[in-house]
């Protein structure tokens, strides 16, 4: 119960906050476009109470906390007179439905941006020396040293060179302030007075991020699975040839495909050399050894300029994957399965778990990351050319503009009102269909590397 009125809750606060921005961006140009705003309403009707009135807009309270509405003179009618929307000139009017899903994309560049500085999983290797400085020599590590762990808990670097990416620390497993080190296929310990003696060391020194690539996954009687690789192995090399981000694990096994190889794993603290042969031509979906693998990802934080830089990266890419769907889907290199669309409930489901993940882990990417990405689809729905939407009043506007002339703002408004029944209609059947399915969730913890 408390799960479901939590899932009810976030949902709610999560759109209510979307979607008021998206009649924010609205209100805010088409009143510097001298266009009134008759209300501007906090939830959706029936109105519960008016809060206040402002330059000619009532501001309203209502009973359906789903976002909210900026409802101008003369919409959806054939009212031309002075302050209406059909009064205004075309620049304006487009510019007023263009503002809703603009801000919306700014949005999302903010909250994909916080969720680079609060905190976000970055793919991470350890530490393996390549060239010894002063102070790792003065500790006693050497060349080819990997570090391992301090104090208990593990020791990593971001796998790309990246200054702005700073690995978060983890807490603790001992008090004991001692390094563990991987030498020649031998862990030892060296004894280091704190942290950041050691990551002075070694920042001081060339070095590279390797472990960086864990089995998460084996197919049953796959190579992998017969050969003794189990889930939770660290991949180090390949015939003695390193894995690393520039040379990963998939490309090292394809040129050896059908002969025997060498893998070198780490294993609860343990190196162990397993022999396997991948497949040529593996059943589908299974890869030529039969195993899922994935980067270890931990936990970073990224700088205010840095972040900013990937919330636009982020938006726009976000932005360029759901419009190649439709190509995607006509190609065949993606099935209708692959790429539904969530409806009220789906999203409703997501962002329960997001919230529900942030609490348990005690990070704000989840909420943050999927809000981002729900402003951003809001942005790309709305421009969307269909009656109702803000794309299909962008229709109408350029259709004016191609023929000289207007369509009848009562022709345009009943074509609008049409439009909005067959997309209650399709929202219906999506709701009935995420009723009857699976819950949509997130694994949040392991992608955060929790």
């Amino acid at each position: 119960m408390l799960d479901l009125l939590l899932t009810i809750v976030s949902f709610v606060l999560v759109l209510g906050v979307l979607v008021f921005f998206h009649e924010l961006g609205h209100y805010w140009v088409a009143r510097r476009n001298g266009i009134v705003v008759e209300e501007f309403g906090f939830g959706y009707p029936p109105r519960a109470l008016k809060l206040f009135r402002y330059d000619g807009t009532d501001f309203t309270l209502n009973w359906l906390p789903l976002g909210g509405f900026a409802r101008m003179k003369g919409e959806d009618a054939g009212d031309m007179s002075s302050g209406s929307f059909n009064a205004a000139s075309r620049g304006a009017r487009a510019a007023v439905l263009i503002a809703g899903p603009a801000m919306n994309f700014f949005l999302a560049i903010v909250l994909f941006a916080a969720s680079f500085m609060a905190g976000f999983p970055a793919p991470a290797g350890a530490p393996q020396i390549v060239s010894a400085g002063a102070g790792a020599v003065a500790l006693g590590l050497q060349e080819g040293d990997i570090v391992l762990a301090y104090a208990g808990a593990p020791l990593q670097v971001p796998i790309v060179e990246e200054e702005s990416i700073t690995i978060m620390a983890q807490q603790p497993g001992t008090s004991t302030p001692v390094a563990v080190v991987s030498r020649a296929g031998t862990l030892m310990e060296i004894a280091v007075t704190d942290s950041a003696t050691l990551w002075d060391a070694i920042k001081g020194s060339t070095y590279r991020p390797v472990l960086v690539t864990e089995v998460t996954a084996l197919a049953d009687q796959s190579p992998a699975q017969l050969a003794g690789i189990q889930n939770g192995d660290l991949v180090y090399a390949v015939d003695g040839e390193t894995v690393t981000a520039d040379l990963p694990l998939n490309e090292l096994i394809n040129e050896r495909l059908g002969q025997e190889l060498t893998l070198t794993v780490l294993r609860d603290g343990e190196w162990h050399e397993i022999q396997v042969t991948p497949r040529v031509d593996p059943p589908p979906g299974e890869g030529a050894l039969g195993v899922q693998i994935s980067y270890i990802n931990r936990m970073a934080t990224m700088g205010l300029l840095p972040s900013l830089r990937e919330g636009i990266v982020n938006t726009g890419s976000y932005a360029a994957i759901v419009l190649s769907l439709p190509v995607l889907l006509f190609q065949g290199q993606l099935t209708p399965e692959q790429a539904q669309v969530s409806g009220p409930v789906g999203i409703a489901q997501m962002v329960g778990g997001a919230v529900s993940a942030s609490i348990d882990t005690g990070f704000w990417f989840p909420i943050l990351r999927l809000s981002a990405v729900l402003s951003a689809a809001l942005a790309i729905t709305n421009l969307l050319p269909l009656p109702a939407l803000d794309g299909g009043r962008l229709l109408f506007i350029l259709i004016e503009a191609i023929r000289g002339r207007r369509v009848s703002p009562e022709r345009e408004g009943l074509i609008h009102m049409v439009g909005f029944a067959l997309l209650l209609g399709l929202m219906l059947i999506i709701t009935v269909r995420d009723l009857s399915s699976a819950p949509q969730t997130i694994d949040w913890a392991r992608l955060m590397g929790q």
